[in-house]
Order: C-alpha cells, then sequence, then structure tokens
C-alpha cells in the first residue's frame, strides 16, 4: 500500500486531515498512514464532549480535545500511541466488516513478533490486554478505518483526561484500565523501540517497502488546513455539537451551599437555576439572562460572574469556586 505521511503531531490537524482524506482523497488502492497526536482527547461523533472529559485537568495540562467524525467512545493519544489510519475504496456500506479491516494491522503486529489477537468486534489484544481500538467511517464508495495501538500510553494521564475528576478514584479507576488495557511495549522483543517498532510496520504495509509516498500537493495540503481552522480546532464543532443534557451539581462551601441545574442544548445554555441557602442580598434571577446562550464553559461563567456579580447575588462565595462546579460531570438526556 502506497502511504501518505501527516503534519506533525497537533490534534486538530491530525483529525482534520483523516477527514478530509476520506471525503477528497479518493485512491484507486488501499493508502494508509501511520501518525501521532500530542496529549489529546479524540471523542466520538455522536457523544457529549462535557460528560468524556475532565475540563479542570484538560485546562491544566494543555490537553487537546478534538471531535473525530466516525463514532465510538473517548480516547486518550499521546506520544506513547501511535495512530494508524486505512483509506480503502469499497464499493457499498453493506461490504464494511470490521473483522476484515482490522486483519491488516493484526497481520503487521505478528509480523514484527507481537502476538496480537482479533477480540470482539473491532479490538487487538495482547495475552488478553486491549491495545489497539479501532473505528471506522464510510463516505462516497471509501471507508476510512482508523485506530490506535498503545505502545506505551500514560495509563494515569488517560484516567485523568476521561472525566474521573474525584481524587478518591483515581488509583482505583489507573489500576481498573491497567487490568484491561495493556501497552505493546511490555510484550514487544527484546531491543524493539518505539521508532523501530513503527518502521517495521512502515515496512510491512508498504509491501516490504516497495510501495512509495503518496505526495499530496501544496494546494491539498492547504485545504487540510483550512478545515483544522474553520472546523477542527473550533469550539462549536469540539462542544457545541454535543447532544443536548441536564447538568446538575451541588457544593457546599463556607459561605453555604449552592445547588447548580442547567439545560443545555448544542454547547449553549438554554436554562439555568441555582437553588441552596446561600445569603445573597438580591435574587439571582435578575441576571439569569446573563447566562442564558452562552457556552457552558466554567471560564465563560467566571467572566460572567466577574462582570456582573458583586457578592449581592451568591453572598460570601468565590465567583471562582462557584465557576469551577461547571467542570464536574454532566448527566445526559436518554
Amino acid at each position: 500500500m502506497q502511504f501518505i505521511k501527516y503534519f506533525g503531531n497537533d490534534a486538530y490537524t491530525n483529525i482534520a486531515m483523516d477527514t478530509w482524506l476520506l471525503y477528497n482523497l479518493k485512491p484507486q488502492e488501499a493508502v494508509f498512514s501511520l501518525w501521532q497526536n500530542k496529549n489529546a482527547v479524540i471523542v466520538g461523533r455522536n457523544q457529549n464532549t462535557f460528560a468524556e472529559v475532565n475540563q479542570d485537568y484538560i485546562d491544566e495540562h494543555d490537553i487537546q480535545v478534538v471531535r473525530r467524525v466516525s463514532g465510538g467512545g473517548a480516547v486518550y493519544h499521546d506520544l506513547g500511541n501511535i495512530c494508524f489510519t486505512f483509506f480503502v475504496p469499497v464499493a457499498s456500506s453493506a461490504e464494511v466488516d470490521f473483522h476484515k479491516f482490522v486483519k491488516p494491522m493484526y497481520d503487521a503486529l505478528r509480523e514484527v513478533g507481537i502476538d496480537a489477537q482479533i477480540t470482539g468486534r473491532n479490538d487487538l489484544t495482547v495475552d488478553g490486554k486491549k491495545v489497539s481500538g479501532n473505528a471506522q467511517r464510510y463516505a462516497g464508495g471509501y471507508l476510512m478505518h482508523h485506530g490506535t495501538l498503545l505502545w506505551n500510553s500514560n495509563v494515569e494521564t488517560m484516567v485523568r483526561s476521561l472525566n474521573v475528576a474525584d481524587e478518591k478514584f483515581i488509583s482505583k479507576a489507573a489500576t481498573s484500565v491497567r487490568s484491561r488495557v495493556g501497552n505493546i511495549k511490555d510484550y514487544a522483543p527484546a531491543g524493539l523501540s518505539l521508532e523501530k517498532f513503527w518502521e517495521a510496520l512502515q515496512y510491512y504495509l508498504s509491501d516490504e517497502g516497495k510501495d512509495r509516498e503518496y505526495v499530496l500537493s501544496g494546494a491539498q495540503k492547504q485545504s487540510i488546513i483550512d478545515l483544522r481552522n474553520k472546523q477542527f480546532a473550533s469550539w462549536d464543532w469540539n462542544y457545541g455539537r454535543s447532544p443536548e443534557f441536564d447538568f446538575n451539581n451541588h457544593r457546599k462551601f463556607d459561605a453555604g451551599a449552592i445547588d447548580v441545574h442547567a439545560n443545555v442544548d448544542k454547547g449553549l445554555i438554554k436554562d439555568i437555576v441555582f437553588t441552596g441557602d446561600f445569603l445573597g442580598v438580591r435574587d439571582w434571577r435578575e441576571i439569569k439572562d446573563r447566562f442564558i446562550n452562552q457556552p457552558f464553559n466554567a471560564n465563560v461563567i467566571y467572566d460572567i460572574l466577574q462582570k456582573n456579580v458583586d457578592g449581592q447575588y451568591f453572598g460570601a462565595i468565590d465567583n471562582r469556586e462557584l465557576a469551577d462546579m461547571f467542570n464536574a460531570k454532566t448527566e445526559q438526556k436518554l
């Protein structure tokens, strides 16, 4: 198979490139790519981003959040992880078979000495532990099949990024993930580094180096960057496309207890209610409209509170602490 080189480690660009190639490359034969993202959470097309990520941790550690166009669940990427994508001409979506399109990577892993197995519908495992997850999207006669290969990914960062906000559960969650997920490095032949592993996969998938690079034109590369900037790096795509959900959070402060209830649609607050025993001298409903149609984002809420609230509505509760309540886990409508 010919291969395409992605541009670097920026997740916004790489997920945009996946999508642009699916709709625009139109190869006569299968094409593949191996690539990496720096720390990022990639959420599925139909997921509620707010419910999938620990936003406090994401913000503190400069982790990118990007929505892909394929389905499935949220996954964590870092430089201990190799991503792969196949673009394959397929006459009909009825011909799409996960097992068939997982097999090239299964064969590649076994060729380089990794005793991989295909389990379930779309997972690759080693010694019973998942080392790869896969997803697909079909469009216009072409299938994009992409996935991850966990070489030496940071499990604790993975757990903390994917909405485990309570410190009490971090260790337990990490232990649980380690029991189900494996790093390929732990099962690799002696002396096989990530770089050598990458080279071996590239060599095998390109028919032992016989198939050459598919080189994109300058105009094609610019189209990918434009798509990155317009869609995949935008808040509207990554958060605003989340399905409608109800948000509820309770917190007790020295200055009183407060409950926040909000309805969020397309990432925007459509209704909001504050209840509790906080000692506001004025009714918070006087400023309710200032929250409506604003992005569901703790920093946005903080800016509203700083500009419009001087302690009269929520008593001595600190604006930052109140705003941070909007980083907690959401409850999606069914």
